[in-house]
This record gives C-alpha cells, structure tokens and sequence, in this order.
C-alpha cells in the first residue's frame, strides 16, 4: 500500500468518527508517517502505531490561545504489520484513530471500550 492509499483510509477514519468527536475536534491534525523516528521508538517502543502530541482538551484553559495544532501520527509500516493483511488495515487505522483521539480528549482505553467506541 502506498502511503497515499494509506491517508485516503486514515481521513475515511477520522470522518467515520462519532458526530460527538467530530464536531468538538479543534486545532489538531492527523498526519501519516512510514514509520516511528529513532527517538519514538526508543521512547514508546519500535512498534508504535500512533502517537499523540498536544494538551488533551480536558487540560486546555484561556492560556491556550494561538497555540499550535496537536499532532496524530499514525505509523503506516507498524500498522500493517499489526493488521496482517491489507483487508483488516482499515479496521485497524480506525482503531488507532480512535486510541490517539481518546487522548485528545483525555479518555483512556477503557473509558472507550465502556462507551462501546472500541
């Protein structure tokens, strides 16, 4: 897959996020990258498959003005990988799409798995 075809499927993702998500999402993008950098990895490990950078909106207040967008990366190589096959990719950019936007919103993995987002 190319990566091209890979942002066409994480874009489908983040528009097939629930309207309560989508309509409270500001200031931030998703980005695709083939793999972790060196520093990620050593960091989170070298199977990452999404990161997010930024100040969850939970923890945003008036200082927060002008700041620049928070960052979701999502790992093409790791979650293919992940996947094991190019028909469960898309099920599987969607599950990440969903981890990293929890953290946006200061959610953890079993506040979605609870709400049934999992």
């Amino acid at each position: 897959m190319t990566i091209e075809e890979f942002e066409v499927l994480a874009a489908k993702a983040l528009r097939r996020l629930p309207r309560q998500f989508r309509a409270r999402l500001d200031n931030v993008i998703l980005t695709v990258q083939a793999a972790p950098s060196r520093a990620q990895a050593r960091r989170f490990g070298a199977g990452l498959l999404g990161l997010y950078e930024g100040v969850p909106n939970t923890e945003r207040g008036t200082w927060y003005s002008g700041a620049m967008p928070d960052k979701i990366t999502l790992f093409m190589k790791n979650i293919e990988k992940a996947a094991g096959g190019d028909g469960r990719v898309e099920a599987q950019i969607r599950h990440v799409v969903m981890h990293e936007i929890a953290h946006y919103f200061g959610m953890d993995d079993d506040e979605l798995i609870e709400k049934g987002l999992y």
